[in-house]
């Protein structure tokens, strides 16, 4: 899984591209880390090209959600495909972690 971040106006969007998984789990958790760590505690996580996570993965984004709490920002999810969508209400993760249709709309309504 391939993970890169941009620093948009109010927010880092981090775009991860493979299948989020007990592979990649650990290494979005560093790199959401990292983000963090360089000052950008409101984070959107793009899922546009996740087609595939596990509980791991699930796992990842409930630790970096609480990492970015922490620091006084929070983390958001965009672009959702079928399976991860379907992984969230499974879980009723979907509650927790509320899914935007874009990472412009995640936060622009705060």
């Amino acid at each position: 899984m391939e993970f890169s971040y941009e620093v948009k106006d109010s927010y880092a969007e981090v775009k991860a591209d493979g299948r989020l998984n007990m592979v990649s789990a650990p290494k979005l958790r560093e790199f959401v880390t990292d983000v963090i760590a360089g000052g950008s505690s409101r984070i959107v996580v793009n899922l546009e090209k996740t087609a595939f996570m596990d509980s791991s993965g699930l796992g990842a984004l409930i630790g970096c959600l609480k990492a970015a709490r922490q620091a006084g920002g929070d983390l958001r999810i965009a672009a959702v495909q079928q399976q991860v969508k379907m992984v969230l209400e499974l879980t009723s993760m979907d509650k927790v972690l509320t899914s935007y249709a874009s990472p412009e709309d995640a936060f622009s309504n705060d």
